[in-house]
């Protein structure tokens, strides 16, 4: 026997934010709306969830559709539910976050997405709906990882050079690190293996390459290390 509720329910959607590195800056991928409100302007990557789907899975959908991307992690950061968040009806959001190597990445736009873009996250202006105030928290909580989990080497290409990784956490944290100090303790945690490899991409000299040693991180944190920068 179907139920009737006697209260009226708020719409339910979810807004995806997800960020890349790539040129020494940080990134994060916006669609351009084809459909009212806010048609033609620059927002995240989201929309309603549907009745039969779960949350996770509303999100990885709605990132699909809109954007291409799949098979991404994505992590829950907050629900906003601001009474004049969406001039259509009363709707809460849930949003997520993700890190992706941007160059493992490349967005298509599709349903009701008229294009799908990375914009670097400092230059980006005004967003549809409240969406500069979900950038705003996903910047906050990214910023907040990196300083006890090794979470930039999702964002950097499997090898990489000391340069790049700084050149990360600087574009990251909004500011500029002490060159030899960052370097030391970076060197000092002991993860990273240094290849028979160099570059000279960005720079007159080889640059030696490293990688990340995920297995000794994995078993380091099941003992209660704590990635510290």
């Amino acid at each position: 026997m179907p139920f009737t509720y006697e209260h009226p329910r708020a719409a339910l959607t979810v807004d995806c934010v997800v960020f890349g590195f790539d040129e020494g800056a940080l990134k994060v991928l916006l669609i351009r709306r084809g459909i009212e409100p806010f048609r033609k302007r620059w927002a995240l990557p989201g929309g309603f969830v549907r009745p039969d789907e779960t949350l996770d899975d509303a999100a990885r959908r709605e990132l699909q559709e809109e954007t291409g991307l799949r098979e991404i992690y994505l992590e829950q950061l907050y629900t906003f539910g601001a009474l004049d968040r969406d001039p259509r009806e009363r709707v809460v959001s849930v949003a997520y976050f993700a890190l992706v190597r941007r160059a493992d990445h490349l967005p298509a736009a599709a349903t009701d997405a008229a294009e799908a873009a990375w914009f670097e996250v400092e230059k980006i202006s005004a967003l549809a709906f409240d969406h500069g105030k979900i950038l705003k928290l996903a910047l906050e909580r990214l910023r907040g990882k990196i300083r006890w989990q090794p979470v930039g080497f999702e964002l950097l290409p499997k090898k990489f050079t000391l340069t790049q990784f700084q050149a990360l956490y600087e574009a990251i944290l909004g500011r500029v690190l002490d060159k030899r100090n960052f370097r030391k303790k970076l060197l000092a945690l002991d993860l990273l293996v240094a290849l028979d490899e160099s570059t000279t991409a960005g720079s007159r000299r080889p640059a030696q390459l490293y990688r990340f040693d995920q297995r000794k991180y994995q078993t380091l944190a099941r003992k209660g290390f704590i990635f510290d920068l």
